[in-house]
């Protein structure tokens, strides 16, 4: 996603940040919606004018009219916005299916009156905000430069004029973002329109999963009643063939190192059991047991989520083996120093971001992991997005739509 890569890199790569595309693609974004707000209010103005200029029954008449106007060209104004979108978001932003079998599903939905609201707020107030943005970034230091800087008491403006122009990249950029942020949140589809239409896919996704949750078990019984005993039984066979080793040194030394393999060998498989069947996840919840596979991470790593109490099954579990497959990409791959998880529930959609201070350069057909990870992701209807530039640093960023019943 674009918005999470050009956000990250404002704030670890600022210099780097100039070089890419997203400033530009910003700007546009910005003038694009400023001079889209100047045309619909010019249109509207006109005839609104008669609601200050006619007499009551005139005034009356263009309320409506205003009103009637404002409501069909609302979602007209609304697909306008998700087009826009891409300016900003390589991932397009799709209406919400409609309904089926009626004609007004999508008024008698909220759909409609949601796309009519921020169409409006779009053309006016947001359309204000990106132009006083703009102005402030370019507007504001071309009129300081024309200070004359022979006076004493005005060249120090052509100073701040020198600064607000350095720093509008960041400032455009910054505005952009949010606004693409808040109409992804308000036009995306939310609630009961997550799931609008897919009845099919949804049924073989829950076949899916269910398939993977019993052969997940399976595997899970298998290992624990099978390799994990032979490998017990096998410490303890050559621990006494030590004690019988007697006085043979290199024979104890190859006894002993036999047993540290073994027992290396244990601690990993129980790793993977414990992994395949996530206890503390069914007993604590999905923050108590990342946070405690976060504690096992051979790098420091801070876990930050506010999610609810508990989650819906599906989405706790995705949501755990994500996180976790993505620390051990972490720990082994990355040769990070410090990595961060942090997690957040909002607007339906469980939002997810781990991140890391390593090399970079990941790459999901390098089989890192991150292909598995995405269709992953992928059963249970959310997207996976991959930020991870050569140096460094690299942003996972999953989101699972969660409603709750």
């Amino acid at each position: 996603m674009r918005i999470a890569s050009a956000w990250q890199a404002m704030d670890q790569q600022p210099l780097r940040f100039l070089a890419t595309g997203w400033p530009w693609r910003s700007l546009g974004y910005l003038v694009s919606g400023a001079a889209l707000g100047t045309v619909v209010v010019g249109a509207f103005a006109i005839p609104a004018s008669g609601l200050v200029l006619g007499g009551p029954v005139t005034a009356v008449a263009t309320a409506v009219l205003l009103v009637a106007g404002v409501l069909a060209v609302g979602p007209w104004l609304a697909a306008l916005e998700r087009w826009r979108l891409r300016l900003v978001d390589d991932e397009p932003l799709r209406p919400p299916p409609d309904p089926p079998g009626r004609a007004t599903g999508r008024w008698r939905s909220g759909r409609a009156w949601r796309e009519t609201g921020f169409a409006a707020l779009s053309v006016t107030g947001l359309a204000g905000l990106d132009a006083c943005v703009l102005g402030f970034a370019v507007v504001v230091p071309v009129v300081l430069f024309a200070s004359p800087v022979d006076d004493p008491a005005t060249w120090p403006l052509v100073i701040i004029g020198v600064l607000v122009l350095a720093a509008g990249p960041w400032t455009v950029a910054a505005w952009a973002g949010a606004r693409a942020t808040l109409t992804r949140t308000v036009l995306g589809p939310r609630g009961a329109e997550l799931g609008a239409g897919l009845a099919d896919v949804a049924a073989i996704r829950e076949r899916l999963l269910g398939a993977f949750e019993t052969e997940r078990a399976r595997i899970e019984r298998d290992l624990h009643d099978g390799a994990q005993q032979r490998l017990v039984a096998l410490g303890v066979s050559l621990g006494l063939a030590r004690l019988d080793a007697g006085e043979d040194t290199a024979l104890a030394a190859r006894l002993d190192d036999a047993r540290d393999q073994v027992s290396a060998a244990l601690t990993e498989l129980r790793d993977l059991v414990r992994g395949l069947d996530p206890r503390m996840l069914a007993d604590h919840g999905l923050a108590a047991a990342v946070d405690d596979q976060a504690r096992r991470c051979p790098i420091p790593v801070t876990v930050d989520l506010r999610l609810p109490e508990r989650l819906p099954p599906h989405v706790a579990s995705a949501a755990y083996f994500v996180l976790t497959e993505a620390l051990t990409n972490v720990s082994r791959h990355s040769a990070a120093t410090t990595a961060t998880v942090s997690g957040r529930w909002h607007a339906d959609q469980v939002v997810l971001d781990v991140r890391d201070d390593g090399r970079g350069g990941a790459d999901p057909a390098a089989g890192s992991g991150l292909a598995g990870l995405a269709e992953r992701v992928a059963l249970v209807d959310g997207r996976l997005r991959l930020s991870s530039p050569d140096g460094g640093p690299t942003l996972v960023h999953v989101e699972i739509p969660c409603r709750f019943a």
